[in-house]
């Protein structure tokens, strides 16, 4: 697949189900269950394509940062599935688009960045959308988005740290050992909460195509469109997945969205849409001194077209 088109299409089809998964394993599994073995049988899945070309050496050099990595998307995994038993998922897909906020509010205070005008009104648009939707009534509506987002919160601050301090660590040997970590935070919190069960074959099959999909598919995806779009226009691209979440959750639920969640959720994709081109700069107007430098060329053009024009007429 190298038309990035199809990538595209691909990775929204893709990264909008890790929600709809949660919610189809919900019948099947307590929640905490359902993320601990979904991220075990991916974990066996990205040990078993990387075929032991892994170094444990790795491992146990970075063992303090893929103990956070562990720890922050264990977490979030865990909130994530509990969410979804309060709220729809079409509603935590919006709301996990916050984590662009979040990841500039982390540039801003961690490393020194600074945010324009624009990016203020877009952050401002995209939180009263998440107050929209969680001021919704209902107790367990609003509790299910305050889990959104503090999970969203953890995986924003799991992506601060991957690009601080991971870039520098083999592609295979970080994904491996990322699930590894991830999955062994999942498996104590899953303890901890008395949730473990063992899956019935129903649920074992369900959770083998859902870590396929979420676990596998999707950062291959990714990654492989990150190669292929500018990183910046595949973030505004992917704000998308809500919408097609929402058509999973009508199609396979009969969910349909409340006029405030389509009002939150607008406000939500808008705003971080505006943030993220703005970014990416394409928002920046033209400064002073480039309107300037494109008037004395344009003006130099005239001035040769005038005296080119004026030796014509001599010659005539």
């Amino acid at each position: 697949m190298t038309d990035s088109r199809l990538i595209v299409a691909a990775l929204l089809l893709v990264d909008s189900s890790y929600f709809i998964f949660a919610r189809i394993l919900l019948p099947l599994l307590p929640p905490a269950a359902g993320g601990m073995y979904m991220l075990l049988v991916g974990t066996a899945q990205t040990v078993v394509l990387a075929r032991g070309r892994v170094d444990w050496a790795v491992f146990w050099r970075h063992r303090w940062f893929f103990l956070a990595i562990g720890v922050l998307v264990g977490a979030d995994t865990n909130l994530t599935f509990v969410a979804v038993r309060y709220i729809d998922p079409g509603t935590a897909a919006l709301l996990s688009r916050t984590a662009i906020l979040f990841g500039v509010a982390l540039g801003i205070v961690w490393l020194g960045e600074r945010l324009s005008r624009t990016e203020m009104l877009g952050s401002t648009i995209a939180i009263a959308g998440v107050f929209v939707i969680g001021a919704q009534p209902g107790e367990y509506l609003q509790w299910g988005s305050a889990l959104v987002v503090v999970a969203t919160f953890l995986y924003a601050l799991h992506a601060a740290v991957v690009k601080r301090y991971g870039g520098h660590i083999p592609f295979t040997d970080f994904m491996v050992f990322r699930n590894v970590a991830i999955s062994a935070v999942l498996v104590v919190l899953t303890v901890a909460q008395g949730d473990v069960v063992w899956p019935t074959p129903v649920a074992w099959a369900w959770l083998f195509v859902a870590a396929s999909f979420t676990v596998v598919i999707s950062r291959a995806l990714y990654y492989l469109a990150l190669r292929q779009i500018d990183m910046s226009l595949l973030t505004i691209v992917t704000t998308l997945t809500p919408v097609v979440t929402w058509l999973w959750s009508m199609v396979l639920f009969g969910s349909r969205p409340t006029a405030q969640e389509i009002w939150g959720g607008a406000a939500i994709i808008a705003g971080v849409a505006i943030v993220t081109a703005s970014r990416a700069g394409l928002l920046a107007l033209p400064s002073a001194a480039a309107r300037i430098q494109r008037a004395e060329v344009g003006g130099g053009q005239q001035g040769r077209g005038a005296r080119g024009g004026g030796a014509r007429e001599k010659r005539r």
